[in-house]
């Protein structure tokens, strides 16, 4: 009996020196921490490797479209010149150059919006460049992907923290949003419902979600289209004053130009208003909008002659 309880005491002193089992589990997770904040490095180093890339590239694009645009400007102005001297000399192929200068101003109206897509992109990928280029955790630090400190982000109970992997682009995925079609079919049904206030709300949807999409352009254009029904001109000019200035090759733009001109007349502004009409005359002259522009001008006894200078910067 003596015998006996020796032995167990010798048992039980031996499993009192015995290292507990769950330091073997710290280290464990430690290794597997520094597995994934290694892989998280790795990530970023592809990422910011990738973004010079597309940076050069955007770069390379931008300057030669500008190019182009200056070369277009040149041969604009050189059309109008050649318009101006043969309406002072009574030539017969006016109607010919002005549809050449037309063509022409639609080319260079791509264009620059073609370069405000392109500087936007720019501005996202020096974004993301930013965001991707700050300092990660360093293997060893003790520091888990998601902030937390080794041994504060333990596995729950039931699952196997050794099975998981990394996944360093999770917190790179962009918000989802409803396909642009939906958003804008959904914001035109309203519109042509009579229900203005909501359709400009919903229009302005498609243009958050979607800036740089061509139905951003006639989402502009139908909220100035809005507000104009419910009387708002000053929310009206600046929706299409915004197709104008960044969707100038949108299918709206000459519309937008005349709507401006009669929310301005609206408003009593006169001299505004007619500036836009000549505008439009100038820069969309083989258009209906151009037409109703001139039947608006001649209404308010003013001539809708071209101007030589008008037409520039429109």
């Amino acid at each position: 009996m003596r015998k006996s309880l020796k032995v167990l005491a010798a048992v039980a002193v031996a499993g009192l020196l015995l290292p507990a089992p769950k330091a073997h589990a710290v280290s464990k997770e430690i290794i597997q921490l520094q597995v994934q904040v290694q892989a998280l490095q790795n990530a970023v180093q592809h990422l910011q490797q990738t973004d010079a890339e597309q940076m050069g590239a955007i770069q390379n694009i931008v300057q030669q479209t500008s190019n182009t645009v200056i070369q277009m400007n040149q041969t604009i102005s050189a059309l109008q010149n050649q318009l101006q001297a043969q309406q002072q000399s009574g030539g017969g192929a006016i109607q010919q150059v002005s549809t050449q200068i037309q063509s022409l101003n639609d080319s260079v109206d791509e264009l620059r919006t073609r370069i405000e897509k392109l500087s936007h992109q720019m501005d996202q990928v020096e974004s993301q460049l930013q965001n991707v280029q700050q300092p990660a955790a360093a293997p060893g630090s003790g520091a888990s992907p998601d902030g937390q400190a080794a041994g504060q982000g333990q596995a729950a109970p039931g699952t196997d923290s050794g099975n998981a992997t990394p996944q360093p682009q999770a917190a790179m995925q962009q918000p989802a949003f409803p396909p642009i079609k939906q958003l804008y079919q959904v914001a035109l049904s309203d519109y042509e419902g009579g229900r203005y206030k909501l359709a400009a709300s919903e229009f302005g949807d498609v243009v958050k979600d979607y800036p740089l999409d061509e139905l951003s352009g006639s989402a502009q254009f139908y909220i100035g289209e809005s507000n104009y029904r419910l009387h708002k001109y000053h929310d009206a000019i600046k929706a299409y004053e915004n197709v104008l200035q960044n969707f100038a090759g949108n299918s709206k733009a000459p519309a937008s130009r005349l709507h401006k001109a009669y929310a301005e007349l609206a408003l009593g502004e006169r001299e505004s208003g007619v500036h836009d009409l000549k505008a439009l005359i100038a820069r969309y002259p083989q258009t209906p909008e151009a037409s109703q522009a001139r039947v608006r001008l001649h209404g308010l006894g003013i001539s809708s002659r071209r101007h030589s200078s008008a037409s520039r910067g429109m």
